[in-house]
């Protein structure tokens, strides 16, 4: 007689096994890496003072994430400790009275840093608390995430989220695919609060207050992500052969990490293509004026799409890589990613089938007013509380410390 498991059930059942596994795997490594750190560094020394609000960013480009939350915090008087993994982080450039940036270092001098921290709140961007090297302090109080894009939560690496105590989000979407994944595995519900997304607000207001972009040519704004379903790994040099076709304008802003990870190819292209009047590469370590001047921008799966037609209200073309979620939460469910939805909406998809027609794809894209309705639609769904993110990021730290220490008895 054969066995038979319900998805449910053999679903707990896979989940508690990585959860056995991982644990066994992540607990030597934890051990590993504090004797390596007192080998190396000498004992571990605690925070014997308790930090109020910590905010931890793994990479200096995360930056535009945190500096209004910075900014209100310092402007309201409150301390925040900034740590970085980047020692030219911008923040250590910002001038905020309140602010104290400390660059941590990397690997495992970092993570001992963090995992014997002293803190009431922690707020990251970072996802794999608990999961990899990062570990839970016992001497933290409360994990807080901030996404960094406005789209699928679920997106993350398997169980990167899980066990952070709160997410602040900015759509109805997010919460009902954070709660169906806490029953799927098992897990204690979150505090899951809608507060907008900060760093949107302010190119909004930015982009509100810029002057007019002059007279130009058309101008399309060619900007992948990285990794094998990107749009230079699918499609190579081609891509940029036909945009140059369509006689218009074309910016091309590789993702960071293309220069990071994937150097033979980025060099081979720009080698290939080199910087003309009608082909322009741009690595500005602030995408806003490039986003302005653009008139559509093509991309794959990189959150810049968001960025670009929701605070510059303008079209967009993307590529369908069929991403392999296997890896991400989005797998554990159901529902189809949020993006896949959003995508028709504001724009066209481009394939191998349809790239000799590109300028058609462009024109129409520019030209057809159902793309403005879908924006507007689109950002409903994903950016709640447009202009107010950072007051309510900032309301709710205060609250939740307040909350916390009255608790426990800390201040």
């Amino acid at each position: 007689m054969l066995l038979y498991i319900d998805p449910g059930t053999g679903g707990m059942l896979f989940t508690i096994l990585v959860g056995i596994i991982s644990a066994g795997i992540y607990s030597v490594k934890s051990i590993i890496l504090k004797l390596r750190f007192r080998i190396k560094h000498g004992k571990i020394e605690e925070d014997t003072n308790k930090i109020p609000i910590v905010i931890f960013s793994d990479d200096k480009r995360y930056w535009n994430i945190f500096e209004p939350i910075c900014c209100e915090l310092n402007n309201r008087g409150k301390d925040v400790t900034y740590l970085t993994f980047s020692e030219d982080d911008p923040v250590f450039q910002s001038s905020y009275n309140h602010v104290k940036p400390e660059f941590i270092g990397k690997n495992a001098k970092a993570y001992a840093r963090l995992n014997y921290l002293n803190a009431t709140i922690v707020l990251s961007t970072t996802p794999g608390l608990d999961v990899y090297q990062w570990r839970r302090s016992k001497n933290v109080n409360y994990y807080i995430h901030i996404p960094h894009a406005a789209s699928d939560i679920t997106l993350y690496r398997m169980f990167g989220i899980d066990y952070y105590d709160a997410i602040l989000l900015s759509g109805e979407y997010q919460i009902r695919d954070i709660r169906q994944l806490e029953q799927l595995r098992n897990l204690p519900a979150k505090e899951l609060m809608k507060v907008g997304i900060p760093y949107m607000d302010v190119m909004m207001n930015k982009f509100q207050q810029a002057e007019e972009v002059p007279s130009h040519p058309r101008t399309v704004l060619l900007a992948p992500s990285w990794g094998k379903s990107a749009i230079f790994s699918v499609f190579g040099g081609r891509i940029i052969d036909t945009l140059l076709k369509t006689g218009y304008h074309i910016i091309v802003r590789p993702h960071p990490q293309t220069f990071v990870s994937e150097k033979e190819l980025i060099a081979k292209l720009m080698e290939e293509y080199p910087a003309s009047d009608y082909l322009e590469w741009n690595t500005d370590t602030d995408n806003f004026s490039v986003l302005y001047r653009s008139d559509i921008l093509i991309s794959d799966f990189s959150g810049v799409i968001f960025d670009f037609t929701l605070i510059f209200d303008k079209p967009v073309i993307y590529t369908n890589p069929k991403f392999d979620v296997s890896q991400y939460d989005a797998w554990w469910l159901s529902t189809p990613l949020w993006t896949t939805t959003a995508l028709p909406r504001i724009g066209r998809e481009l394939n191998s089938q349809n790239m000799e027609s590109l300028k058609t794809l462009i024109d129409t894209c520019l030209e057809d007013s159902c793309y403005a309705m879908g924006r507007k639609d689109v950002k409903q769904e994903t950016w709640e509380y447009c202009g107010e993110g950072t007051e309510r990021v900032v309301d709710y730290l205060l609250q939740k410390y307040d909350e916390l220490t009255r608790i426990k008895g800390d201040k």
